[in-house]
């Protein structure tokens, strides 16, 4: 299975993660998946008023500086981490 593929993959259990994973987490993934899918941000940066986007857009720009393919990588190992925590509780 080719790196895309196992991200598609594990962007789908992804999905699957309990409700009480941290926003802190949740951002980390966002970010991981966006430079993944889209490559470095293309938009500016969201108004003090939107605090949800602001939030989201940094944590995408936290992660430009990683090429699509390290994304990726990061991407799956984050999700294993937090599928085998939720399995441990």
């Amino acid at each position: 299975m080719g790196l895309k593929e196992e991200f598609e993959e594990y962007a789908e259990k992804a999905k699957t993660l309990p409700e009480n994973t941290s926003n802190e987490n949740k951002l980390i993934l966002y970010g991981l998946y966006k430079q993944a899918t889209v490559g470095a941000v293309n938009t500016s940066r969201p108004g003090v008023f939107y605090q949800r986007d602001r939030a989201k857009w940094d944590a995408w720009k936290a992660v430009e500086a990683k090429s699509k393919d390290d994304a990726m990588s990061d991407y799956i190992t984050k999700v294993k981490q937090l599928q085998e925590s939720a399995a441990a509780n």
